[in-house]
């Protein structure tokens, strides 16, 4: 397994940073770290995305993981590694996007629902299966997949709120993705670092 692998399945939480635009990306990634988070996704749908993995990167060194997400095609994917993506996450199966990674020795959550998807994108290479969206299924549906597919390393994302992070962890989960509820527009807008880092400290604390 890989170290960024290692450090995904250890810290359990992958922060999801979905923005308009990235100009303060690495006070966003600063609040997540006082907040004990050090998994960040930066998705390409947010200007200035690729340009903030790279600074973060620059910035926070060794003492954040910082990955990409939304990658849909090879072309985003080989301009993510260019800046220095250290795992990539689609929202789909996206063959080439995990072909990209494999040759590269990055790691790659491939976004999926059903089991038949979740298996077709192990098969095709994906390290890890983002089940998305989870609140679908809820924790049960996690339990559901892995009874005849235990080699799957999966990773819900969407619906994962405080309430129901630990119950995704005891399903059998490896980690989970939290977006909107710990970090949102509003608070990156007014510069709310303090309720950022609280919110990240509350989920790291719920999956102690």
């Amino acid at each position: 397994m890989s170290t960024v692998l290692e450090r995904i399945e250890q810290s359990k939480i992958v922060a999801i940073v979905r923005l308009r635009s990235y100009e303060r990306a690495i006070e966003v990634a600063n609040a997540l770290l006082a907040g004990g988070v050090t998994i960040v996704e930066f998705t390409l749908t947010g200007e200035g995305a690729l340009n903030a993995i790279r600074e973060t990167r620059a910035a926070l060194g060794d003492k954040m993981t910082i990955g990409v997400g939304t990658v849909l095609n090879a072309e985003a994917a080989q301009a993510s590694l260019e800046v220095g993506a250290q795992f990539m996450v689609t929202p789909t199966i996206c063959p080439d996007v995990i072909a990209t990674c494999n040759a590269a020795g990055v790691p790659i959550l491939c976004g999926a629902l059903t089991p038949t998807e979740a298996q077709t994108a192990y098969s095709l290479g994906a390290d890890m299966v983002k089940i998305f969206p989870a609140r679908l299924g809820g924790p049960a549906y996690i339990r559901d997949i892995l009874a005849p597919l235990p080699h799957l390393r999966l990773v819900p994302t969407g619906g994962v709120n405080i309430s129901n992070a630990r119950a995704f962890i005891d399903a059998g989960a490896v980690a989970i993705g939290i977006g909107g509820n710990i970090i949102s527009e509003q608070d990156v807008t007014a510069g709310n670092w303090d309720a950022i880092a609280e919110q990240a400290r509350s989920y790291v604390e719920a999956l102690r």
